[in-house]
């Protein structure tokens, strides 16, 4: 539930049926302390990574009933770390003082609830936490601030200027988005000098250091959107900061740090984040959330931004007592092997057994196979340890690869049970026929067609807003097409295996990257090895480094 707040109200003072009747005498007490069973963190969340928080803060965030601050700036840490239950408080359209704000803290502590109060970078430096906490303190409400990493560390870190060197030892930092600012103390020296909120005053911050001293000519940089994937940092002279940053400014949402120091001209050699492969490569990912968790979090350590939209839900069987009596087979010792060949199986058979009021032990006996590490995780999360997991080519051929033969002296049971999808193809279970086995195929769930995306999604589709798109099966191509449309010309086309990519060109598309082995770990860094050889050949030829999206060509792609 989110809140927008509204100026509070003094309600303190008492009604008309409280107050004492006209001529009746006060009984007097000793007035007892008032406990206050909740309390609230003041609590730095960093500059923007959700990466960059500490461990307390993550730790105060999960167990928090009520989450205070601007939803929209720090909408990653709180979709990642904030309970599906806790009451968030939005502050962004509130226009609130410190002392409105620090009231509605205290009533919500006051009744006892759990309260975090999120601050860019670190609450008692340019976050005008220390304000909160005397006011809390004079409510004699409990609190604790939690440090965070500060903007005026981390995005100089992140842009690759390290604030000192051995020829620049000191550093100074100052906040010069409010009066008071002493402009001749900065201006004087040599010190680096790291400026906060500074966005609304470029003009003013080089007037005033040069007019303090400061030469024209000093290296400058100014980071917006600092640590995040839309982090973009100008490199000039103070004398031109105004005129060379400001485009970046109008495009800022978040703060803009500024650095003045020879330590700027360390960025050439230093920068390492804005030039990750995929850096700011808006990348689509077809698969629901649970199956893209592991993927979307390797492409983000490439720098690319992955939106998960689900081509394919999941659904029970139209007629569930064939995979009813085979669970119960498990159960009996009806079979020698168990086959996992996806973790939508795993899901669906946990789910069964969970029905039943059955566990894990229930597979004592029972040998049990994985197509994958992925699916074998989830075996593991339940309790279960695979005892067969190909150690090559992750798919039904790899399995069958390394299955063994059925052997009527070692092998009791000749059944196998093959829990899958309603459209799963016939390549493991002719397979396993062949090698002597009774394959049991039981439809355990059914794949329907995902309703479309949201419309701005299926736009972006179709209009190149995507720099990538990440294929991981045919049904993928062929679910995406059908709910949204095809990939635009611009648009990245990255498929896991030779069926995938055949599939993708039988429906128009031209495919750019060729996963080595059938991995989606192997997926994800052949696109990465892409971005790279583009970022390469664009700054080889002198060109300026644009992703896919920024390029409009004037026909659509084909395939060849």
């Amino acid at each position: 539930m989110t809140t927008r707040l509204v100026p509070p109200t003094d309600s303190t003072a008492p009604s008309g049926e409280d107050r004492p009747a006209q001529g009746a005498s006060l009984e007097v007490k000793k007035a007892k302390p008032r406990v206050v069973a909740g309390a609230v963190a003041l609590l730095g969340a960093g500059p923007g990574d959700p990466g960059l928080l500490t461990v307390r803060a993550v730790e105060a965030i999960r167990a928090a009933d009520v989450v205070v601050g601007d939803l929209a700036l720090h909408a990653a840490v709180v979709e990642r770390y904030a309970r599906a239950d806790a009451e968030r408080v939005d502050t962004s359209e509130a226009g609130l003082t410190d002392t409105e704000l620090a009231r509605v803290l205290v009533r919500h502590a006051k009744e006892g609830r759990s309260v975090v109060r999120l601050f860019s970078g670190d609450p008692f430096l340019a976050g005008h936490g220390a304000e909160v906490a005397a006011a809390l303190a004079k409510a004699r409400v409990a609190f604790e601030v939690v440090p965070g990493v500060s903007s005026a560390t981390a995005v100089p870190a992140y842009a690759g200027v390290p604030l000192t060197t051995g020829k620049a030892s000191e550093v100074r930092v100052a906040d010069v988005s409010g009066k008071g600012v002493a402009w001749d103390s900065l201006g004087a020296g040599s010190a680096t000098l790291v400026l906060l909120g500074a966005e609304s005053r470029l003009a003013e911050v080089s007037e005033r250091l040069v007019a303090g001293g400061r030469p024209a000519s000093t290296p400058a940089a100014a980071t917006c959107n600092g640590t995040t994937t839309q982090q973009q940092t100008v490199v000039t002279t103070l004398g031109q900061l105004a005129v060379d940053a400001q485009a970046v400014v109008d495009g800022c949402h978040g703060q803009v740090v500024v650095v003045v120091g020879d330590v700027v001209s360390q960025r050439d050699k230093l920068s390492w984040f804005e030039t990750k492969a995929l850096f700011g490569w808006r990348v689509l990912v077809p698969r629901t959330r649970e199956q893209a968790g592991a993927l979307s979090e390797q492409l983000r350590t490439f720098g690319a931004v992955p939106e998960e939209v689900p081509t394919i839900a999941v659904e029970p069987p139209r007629t569930p007592q064939q995979v009813e009596r085979a669970v119960k087979g498990l159960v009996t010792g009806r079979y020698e092997w168990i086959a996992f060949t996806s973790r939508n199986a795993v899901k669906a058979i946990r789910e069964k057994f969970e029905e039943y009021g059955l566990d894990a032990r229930a597979f004592s006996g029972i040998k049990v196979a994985a197509v994958g590490e992925q699916t074998a995780a989830d075996l593991r999360s339940w309790g279960i340890v695979p005892d067969l997991v190909p150690s090559g080519e992750q798919s039904s051929a790899g399995l069958l690869a390394e299955w063994p033969e059925y052997d009527p002296v070692l092998d009791p049971i000749d059944r196998v049970f093959l829990p899958r999808a309603d459209i799963a193809t016939e390549t493991l279970v002719a397979g396993l026929t062949q090698l002597g086995w009774q394959v049991e195929d039981v439809t355990a769930y059914r794949t329907v067609r995902a309703a479309p995306p949201a419309a701005p999604i299926r736009d972006a589709i179709k209009s190149g807003g995507f720099d990538a798109v990440l294929f991981t099966s045919s049904s993928t191509v062929r679910n995406l097409v059908g709910i949204a449309g095809k990939p635009h010309a611009t648009t990245v086309v990255a498929c896991i295996g030779p069926a995938t990519a055949k599939t993708a060109e039988e429906h128009g598309l031209r495919v750019d990257v060729l996963a080595p082995e059938p991995s989606v770990a192997a997926l994800a860094r052949a696109l990465a090895d892409y971005g790279s050889s583009l970022r390469l050949a664009a700054v080889e030829a002198g060109e300026p480094v644009l992703k896919p999206s920024e390029k409009r060509p004037s026909a659509r792609r084909k395939a060849k």
